[in-house]
């Protein structure tokens, strides 16, 4: 399949990128039946993007989540350029790069590979003195995850660590007309992963974060003009 060199349509092939990527190609609610790469003779991917940049990805947060953290005494706040409006229960994480190659679905599995960077943003969880950092997140849409950098009071804990499980059973179509020159693509599920929680249940001595707790809808809004 040869793509067109028109700059629109490449944007909006690497909208689609994205939306498979924040989509989590299997029909999973959790990543024990994800794909896995094929052993079939390599195929050749329709496209290959690199240097990726968008506007940002948004995770409005679930209400049930939202009443956990303070069950548990958590209060959520904002790192680095993320945009957060606890009120509306939204944070905006800046897309910074990263690439993506996307292959014809049904030529190889999974038929998208990505690493989508929102370097220098994150959110955290603070209680009893102690405060979590989750930052610098990556989508890799081959696993379904999203990896990130771990802090406790500002120390680094853990690099490239799997934070959270992305189900796309619920992804909505790219909308393109809702606001104009930008592509968006909303509806994925943002879930904790097990080391995730892994981690915070040791961390602030409870066991209430449960693994694939839902913690909010993802919604990708990028340039495609």
């Amino acid at each position: 399949m040869r793509i067109p060199s028109s700059k629109l349509v490449l944007s909006l092939v690497t909208v689609a990128i994205l939306g498979t990527g924040l989509a989590a190609c299997g029909s999973s609610s959790s990543p024990s039946s994800s794909s896995s790469t094929s052993a079939s003779a390599p195929s050749t991917p329709v496209a290959t993007l690199t240097n990726l940049t968008g506007n940002y990805t948004q995770v409005t947060l679930d209400a049930s989540f939202v009443k956990a953290l303070g069950t548990l005494g958590l209060t959520p706040g904002g790192i680095g350029s993320v945009k957060a409006d606890l009120t509306a229960g939204t944070l905006q994480f800046p897309i910074t790069g990263g690439s993506a190659t996307y292959y014809t679905p049904g030529s190889r599995d999974p038929y998208v590979e990505s690493n989508i960077q929102h370097q220098g943003s994150g959110f955290s969880l603070a209680a009893g003195g102690k405060t979590v950092g989750l930052q610098n997140f990556v989508v890799d849409a081959g696993t379904s995850k999203l990896y990130g950098d771990v802090t406790l009071n500002g120390a680094p804990v853990m690099s490239h660590a799997y934070l959270f499980f992305l189900d796309g059973r619920t992804l909505k179509p790219l909308d393109t007309t809702s606001e104009p020159g930008n592509g968006i693509l909303a509806g994925t599920q943002v879930k904790i992963s097990p080391d995730a929680a892994t981690l915070l249940n040791k961390t602030f001595g409870t066991t209430a974060v449960t693994p694939y707790l839902l913690v909010g809808v993802a919604k990708i809004d990028l340039k495609v003009k």
